[in-house]
């Protein structure tokens, strides 16, 4: 008798020896047992994985002379013919090489006929995705009402191909792919049945090569047969499948483990000599990552799948958690990068020399404690290798601190907070230089800065930065401006204005042509804080109330177009220029009046008049200020030292467009 492939010879006879699919099995045989039967059903799944086997098995379960049962009983006439493949009522169509329409239709002449010999006349049509869209449609209304004596069974690859209309015509079953352990468990009962010595690391690598599908685990095991001269090794089967010895890969990432670089190396020399697949390699190395990671964290949940379990316990005592995250990361990101190097033996070294140069954060050989657990170094204390002076940083805690209210008395920095900026910024000035350029008077706090000015990289102060301890920037005069240097001091909140009105001269002005001392406000008003008492409110304090009112959007734009021009107990009156009155609805005005009444807490008549403004706008002032604030910065730059030197020894200039103030506001 010729010799039987062993995906044929073993190919179940029952639904009980059927391995993996009882999610599909479960509603076969309880269809079969209720007699609750359809008439089309669709099995869907990759190569191997059972759709034509499971067909079969319905078949027999459908024709079996004992009755329709979920155990045929396998001796009678029909079931032998089924399994033997000459069962007249079982029509096979292998739907690959019958696409044509006029094949469909000569299939579906006869399906009016009743069975010659079983009970129902089969139809097990596979690959059916490769049927053309017209043999589709023919083969619709007869799959939706078929005689009583008929039964569709369908098997594909790829359901995506196969029209909606098929689809809700069938009872759909997808069929999964197998997992590793299941296909060595069937390889051990088929290898003890047929009397062939064999190593278990051995059907594990056959189970991983077959990728889920059980006909190639048994057709790589009759090769590895056949290749082994009868019996089943590892190694033998290493060789068959040119794969690398897993040794090799345990001793890198042991070498790696231990921090020897000379061990990665040779390791990977003797690697070379098999000449493997290095994107394989790494996918080796990457796999046993994993059950080193999971060995860390879940024990029991590591398998002995190669017979490596004491292997990747070692390794996991051996190996930080953190590095064999970082190692995993490093491998798989590496593998992309494979196909661009020049060799791939290169690529291998280069990712394995990654793993010893990184290391996690904080994973130094010896514990050092973080720098703001440090104490200060006693003079007895050894140097360490970090620069003697920290690096200047802005100030950044205090841009959480309120700012003091205008009358709040002189406060003094906490001693463990002491004011950075003049080493910062002054430590390279001369002295005579320092005074002149701030003249002011000293304040509670210096201003909260988000960053380090640009300017660091100069000899020269950051033009409109004041040290620790001076005025906010805004009140700061330029260099050779004695008069804006008398303004009145106010706090961060209030801004104060230049307290010279002589100069009122455009801004425009100002900015092309020199940029001189800023003008007085346009209207003869300046910016004064909120009162403290309600009674002393008065037009000058409508710029800094608009800020308190909490309005946004359209509402906040349209009140800062605004100016307050009368203000008595009961009533403010607003003028606003022939561009708002549009907007300016009432719904707005009555947004405006309600946060005005609730800021000052009480009810107040606002009246808004379309008329010429006479005093300044919020809008109006915030433009005034940046402006004004830019003419300050490109004055402070024109008369810094350095910036002089080099225009005179470069014959250089100052693009004044791009000159941006620290605080433009």
């Amino acid at each position: 008798m010729s010799y039987q492939v062993l995906a044929r010879k073993w190919r179940p006879r029952r639904f009980q020896e059927m391995v993996g699919q009882e999610h599909v099995l479960k509603a076969l045989v309880n269809a079969l047992d209720d007699d609750r039967l359809h008439h089309a059903y669709l099995f869907t799944g990759t190569r191997g994985v059972g759709k034509t086997s499971i067909a079969r098995l319905f078949a027999k379960s459908l024709n079996c002379e004992h009755g329709v049962s979920s155990e045929p009983c396998g001796q009678c006439t029909a079931c032998r013919e089924i399994a033997e493949g000459r069962f007249v009522d079982l029509i096979e169509v292998d739907a690959a090489s019958r696409t044509k329409v006029e094949d469909t239709r000569e299939l579906l002449e006869n399906v009016q006929y009743a069975p010659t010999h079983g009970r129902f006349k089969v139809y097990l049509i596979d690959e059916v995705h490769m049927l053309s869209s017209h043999s589709f449609n023919a083969l619709l209304k007869t799959l939706e009402e078929p005689p009583p004596h008929v039964k569709f069974l369908l098997a594909t690859t790829d359901p995506q191909k196969l029209p909606v209309t098929i689809l809700s015509r069938c009872l759909q079953f997808n069929l999964k792919n197998l997992v590793p352990e299941r296909i060595v468990n069937h390889l051990k009962h088929v290898l003890g049945e047929e009397t062939i010595a064999f190593d278990e690391p051995a059907l594990w690598l056959l189970a991983r090569s077959a990728d889920g599908s059980m006909r190639d685990a048994l057709s790589l095991t009759d090769q590895a047969i056949a290749f082994g001269a009868g019996s089943v090794t590892e190694n033998d089967v290493r060789a068959m499948l040119g794969t690398i010895d897993q040794r090799l890969v345990y001793r890198i990432l042991e070498a790696i483990a231990s921090h020897d670089g000379a061990e990665v190396l040779s390791a990977s020399a003797e690697l070379a000599g098999f000449s493997p697949d290095y994107a394989g390699v790494l996918g080796e190395l990457i796999s046993l990552l994993h059950r080193v990671a999971l060995a860390q964290a879940v024990p029991e949940a590591v398998d002995n799948s190669l017979g490596d379990l004491e292997q990747v316990r070692e390794l996991a005592s051996r190996m930080r958690a953190e590095d064999v995250q970082l190692y995993y990361q490093i491998a798989v990101m590496g593998r992309k990068d494979l196909p661009f190097v020049p060799h791939a033996r290169e690529g291998l070294e280069m990712i394995l020399l990654r793993m010893l140069a990184f290391r996690p954060a904080g994973a130094a050989a010896s514990p050092v404690p973080a720098p703001s657990q440090q104490s200060a170094p006693s003079p007895a204390d050894k140097p360490s290798p970090a620069p003697a002076a920290p690096t200047p940083k802005a100030p950044a805690p205090e841009a959480s601190v309120p700012m003091p209210a205008p009358a709040a008395p002189t406060q003094q920095p906490e001693p463990s907070q002491p004011a950075p900026e003049p080493i910062r910024q002054e430590a390279r000035k001369p002295p005579a230089m320092q005074q002149e350029r701030y003249s002011a008077p000293v304040m509670d706090e210096p201003p909260a800065m988000d960053e380090p000015p640009p300017w660091d990289e100069y000899d020269a102060a950051p033009v409109g930065a004041a040290p620790a301890g001076a005025a906010p920037v805004e009140e700061i005069a330029p260099v050779k401006k004695p008069e804006a240097a008398a303004a009145p001091q106010q706090a961060v909140a209030a801004v104060s204005e230049p307290a010279s009105p002589a100069t009122d001269q455009p801004i425009s002005a100002q900015v092309a042509g020199g940029l001189a001392a800023p003008r007085a406000v346009p209207f003869g008003e300046t910016y004064q804080p909120m009162p403290e008492r309600v009674e002393e409110l008065a037009p000058e304090h409508w710029i800094a109330l608009v800020s308190e009112l909490g309005l946004t959007g359209m509402t906040d734009s349209l009140a800062r177009a605004l100016s307050l021009e009368q203000v008595s107990a009961t009533m403010l009156c607003f003028h606003y220029g022939a561009e708002q009155d549009a907007l300016l609805n009432e719904t707005q005005r009555s947004r405006i009046a309600d946060a005005l009444s609730n800021r000052l807490g009480s009810q107040l008549q606002v009246e808004y008049r379309e008329a010429a403004q006479t005093r300044e706008t919020p809008a109006q002032y915030s433009v005034r200020r940046r402006l004004e604030r830019k003419a300050e910065a490109v004055a402070a730059l024109k008369d810094d030292p350095l910036v002089q030197q080099i225009i005179e020894q470069f014959g250089a200039h100052i693009e004044e467009e791009s000159v941006t103030p620290l605080d433009p506001s």
